[in-house]
């Protein structure tokens, strides 16, 4: 397939192996409503449970399949009679049913856990897809422990499962231990040696031990996988899974690196990160890229005097375009005197330059204090220090801000809607020196 319009398959497995993160187990019902939620995001796999391993998560495959028909429902097996038909059990209402079959292929497994040998882990892993094939047409296969196997027996266990009839061929990073030039070394050699590698879809699956799941999982796919295996919030076992959110939007922002599409609707990336956030009480870290609180705020001075000028020098992607309402600037003790002057504007006050350095500065001391300045706290550095004598008259407010607006529309709803706290300008020390008043700092902190 010609890379320009290959398209790579989203695999999601937010109710199955990020559901194994602790903390992060859910229920039937809550399953459904996510399930809901991932089919309106746009993916096209969504592995809903591991069967065998409860009638709760037996219940809730059944449950997903019922509730969304369009993508592809995947349960998960180990290599095993009774995991298989179980799956098979709970997939019968699913109208696009795949049965993920899994066995570990790496010596340190198969000796201290399963205590088999090679040939008997191969000759398992094929008689079971062979099973589940009798079930179902679309079978996965994935060796576990893919990254740590010995190459040579992982091509001899791929070739025999793709004989026994697997549509798609995983390939896990299941303990986070490979780096990208290695990994994407590995899936070309499948490409290039495993008999039948041409003939199904080649995925990854990658784990982020080392935080480097997202950049595996690229890797994978520009050396030729075809599907990426992730998660909501980059949920999962241990340090969890590639983060869904990442990966697409890597491939959509750098097309120029990786000219491929997903189907994902990008648009409800942050709503799907709210939701699973309120399911499972977890909440996301602030500085996660795309969906954190923190991925579209700027206080650094220099940043919010770019961004006030042009979107493009601090931000690589509209926060609409993930389903973020906008951006937004923060007043705090790294903010510049172009912020503080709009925002001042924005509340009905104007300050020419050197009133505005008398606010600065004790705004400074104020931002010294407190993680940020919200308006409440603006409002009473501008009374102790000029009353009402600089309000913009009432006639004038919509006005000025039209004609501000016009010039300069990337102000307008920067600003966060905040609550008020207990900390008042009265408690300003009596001294309103600043360290941050030489022309080097102005410019440094952003005019």
């Amino acid at each position: 397939m010609d890379n320009a319009s290959a398209r790579i398959t989203i695999f999601d497995t937010t109710l199955r192996d990020g559901e194994q993160s602790p903390g992060c187990s859910m229920n039937v019902q809550e399953k459904a409503r996510l399930a809901r939620q991932l089919d309106r995001l746009g993916v096209d796999v969504i592995e809903a449970g591991f069967p065998i391993a409860s009638d709760g998560d037996f219940a809730a495959v059944q449950a997903v399949a019922a509730a969304v028909p369009r993508p592809v429902i995947a349960a998960l097996a180990r290599a095993a009679r009774h995991d298989i038909e179980r799956a098979a059990q709970a997939l019968q209402s699913a109208i696009r049913p795949r049965i993920h079959v899994f066995l570990a292929t790496s010596d340190i497994h198969l000796q201290h856990k399963l205590r088999i040998s090679r040939q008997q882990a191969l000759e398992q892993a094929r008689d079971s897809v062979r099973l589940a094939r009798t079930f179902c047409n679309d079978v996965e296969f994935s060796p576990e422990d893919a990254t740590r196997t010995d190459p040579e027996f992982l091509f001899q266990v791929l070739e025999a499962v793709i004989e026994a009839g697997a549509t798609t061929v995983n390939i896990p990073d299941t303990v986070g231990y490979t780096v990208p030039a290695e990994f994407g070394e590995l899936i070309r050699n499948i490409r290039q040696r495993v008999r039948g590698a041409e003939g199904v879809v080649i995925s990854a699956h990658c784990h982020n031990d080392l935080g480097l799941a997202v950049a595996n999982s690229l890797a994978a796919v520009a050396a030729g996988a075809r599907q990426v295996e992730c998660t909501i919030n980059g949920i999962g076992e241990r340090a969890g899974n590639a983060s869904l959110e990442e990966i697409v939007m890597a491939v959509r922002v750098r097309a120029d690196q990786y000219p491929y599409h997903t189907g994902i609707a990008s648009e409800h990336l942050y709503p799907t990160s709210q939701m699973l956030e309120e399911i499972t009480e977890i909440p996301v870290q602030p500085n996660k890229a795309i969906i954190g609180r923190n991925a579209f705020a700027h206080e650094a001075g220099i940043h919010q005097d770019g961004m006030l000028k042009n979107r493009l020098t601090y931000e690589i992607m509209t926060p609409q375009s993930v389903g973020v309402p906008d951006s937004k600037l923060v007043l705090g003790k790294h903010s510049g005197r172009h912020a503080l002057s709009l925002r001042c504007d924005q509340l009905g006050y104007h300050f020419e330059r050197r009133e505005l350095d008398e606010i600065y500065r004790k705004f400074v001391i104020l931002a010294d204090h407190i993680k940020h300045v919200h308006d409440h706290h603006l409002l009473g550095l501008i009374h102790e220090a000029y009353g009402e004598t600089h309000r913009i008259p009432p006639g004038r407010v919509e006005a000025e801000r039209a004609v501000a607006a016009a010039a300069n529309a990337e102000g307008r709803r920067l600003f966060p809607v905040v609550l008020p706290t207990d900390f008042s300008a009265a408690s300003l020390p009596a001294n309103p020196s600043s360290e941050h008043h030489s022309d080097q700092e102005d410019y440094l902190w952003g005019v």
